[in-house]
C-alpha cells in the first residue's frame, strides 16, 4: 500500500454548477475552486491521484456528433469517452498547477487518457442501462434502433434515449505508467468518465460501445495503485439511510459490514447512491483503509473528519 496516497474521484458538480448554463467560464471558475481545495490536500503533505466523471460533457459530444453527422462522420462512443477524458483533463490539470503554483508547491499534473479492460461477456451487455446523448421521439427511437442497433429507452417521459452497457472494471491499461509518475512526484488526472472501455481481442485492445461508472473504476485504479483513500465527492454532504424521507438520517462514520448490510438491504439505489456505496465496498474489501463520501465543497473539511461519511474497515 502506497502510505499518504489518496484517489479523489470527482463528480460532476466538481466542474458544472447545478443549474448553471454549462458555459466554459462557468465550469474554469468552479474547477479552480475545487482545484483550491485539492491543492491544499497536496500542501498537507498527502499524495493525490484525480479521477472525474464526464456527463454531461461526453453526452454534449455525442449531440453535436448527431447534430452535424450529415456533413461529418459520427465517432464512436469510445472516441467520444477519449475526447470528454481530453478536455476536462486539460481543464483540471490547467486549474490545479495554478493553485499549486500559488502556494510554492511542485506543479509537476498530467492527465492520462486511460483505457479499462472489460469483459466482452459481461452481462450488462446483455441489459444495456446507462442513458447517454439527446432525447429523441418514439417515432425516431424506433428509427434508430432499426438503423444502428441501439437500445432505445423510455427516460422519465421526457423521450426517449439511447442506453448503453455498463460493465465492470477489471484492469486499468495505463496502471504502471502512473505509478511512474507517481514515483516522481507527479499529480496525475486518470481513468476520467470511468475510463474508456476496451476489450482484448487475440491479445490486442479494441473499443467497445459501453459506459464504466465512474466511482467504480475510480475504486479500482485505487486498488491496483494500492491507495490509502478513496474520496468520492458528489453532491450531498453525506450518505444517508431513509434518504428523502421524514426518517432521514445521515452516517457519519461506519464500518463496512454495517454499510454493507445496508446496501444489500436495497437501501441506496442504483441510480443514486449504490454504485458510490458499492465502489466503496469494493475497495475496503480489497485492503484500502478508509473510504470518504462528501460534497465537493467539502472536500478539505471531511478530510479533517469534519464532514462526510467516512467508512472504515471492520
Amino acid at each position: 500500500m502506497a502510505k499518504g496516497l489518496d484517489v479523489v474521484a470527482l463528480g460532476g458538480n466538481a466542474i458544472i454548477p447545478a443549474g448553471g448554463r454549462g458555459t466554459i467560464d462557468e465550469q474554469r471558475d468552479l474547477t479552480s475552486y475545487t482545484m483550491s481545495q485539492v491543492a491544499g490536500l497536496i500542501a498537507s503533505g498527502r499524495k493525490v491521484i484525480l479521477t472525474h466523471g464526464n456527463g454531461p460533457i461526453v453526452g454534449n459530444i455525442v449531440e453535436r456528433n448527431e447534430a452535424v453527422k450529415n456533413r461529418i462522420p459520427p465517432m464512436p462512443l469510445d472516441i467520444c469517452g477519449a475526447d470528454s477524458q481530453g478536455g476536462i483533463g486539460y481543464m483540471l490539470q490547467q486549474c490545479l498547477r495554478n493553485e499549486l503554483q500559488l502556494r510554492d508547491l511542485p506543479s509537476h499534473v498530467v492527465a492520462i487518457v486511460s483505457q479499462v479492460v472489460v469483459d466482452a461477456d459481461d452481462e450488462a451487455f446483455e441489459y444495456p442501462t446507462k442513458p447517454i446523448g439527446p432525447f429523441y421521439t418514439e417515432d425516431k427511437a424506433v428509427e434508430l434502433e432499426h438503423e444502428k442497433g441501439w437500445a432505445m429507452k423510455n427516460d422519465a417521459d421526457r423521450g426517449f434515449r439511447r442506453v448503453v452497457p455498463s460493465p465492470k472494471p477489471l484492469e486499468i491499461v495505463e496502471t504502471e505508467v502512473i505509478k511512474r509518475l507517481l514515483a516522481t512526484g507527479t499529480v496525475v488526472i486518470a481513468v476520467g468518465g470511468g475510463g474508456i472501455p476496451v476489450v482484448r481481442e487475440e491479445g490486442v485492445l479494441k473499443g467497445i460501445e459501453a459506459v464504466i461508472d465512474k466511482d467504480k473504476a475510480a475504486a479500482a485504479l485505487a486498488k491496483e495503485i494500492g491507495a490509502e483513500r478513496l474520496i468520492i465527492l458528489t453532491g450531498v454532504e453525506e450518505v444517508y439511510v431513509g434518504f428523502g424521507t421524514p426518517k432521514q438520517k445521515p452516517l457519519g462514520k461506519v464500518r463496512l459490514s454495517e454499510i454493507k448490510k445496508l446496501y444489500e438491504s436495497g437501501e441506496f439505489p442504483p441510480g443514486s447512491m449504490g454504485p458510490k456505496v458499492e465502489a466503496a465496498i469494493e475497495f475496503l474489501e480489497k485492503g484500502g483503509r478508509e473510504v470518504i463520501i462528501s460534497h465537493a465543497r467539502k472536500l478539505r473539511d471531511a478530510c479533517e473528519g469534519k464532514a462526510g461519511t467516512h467508512i472504515i474497515p471492520d
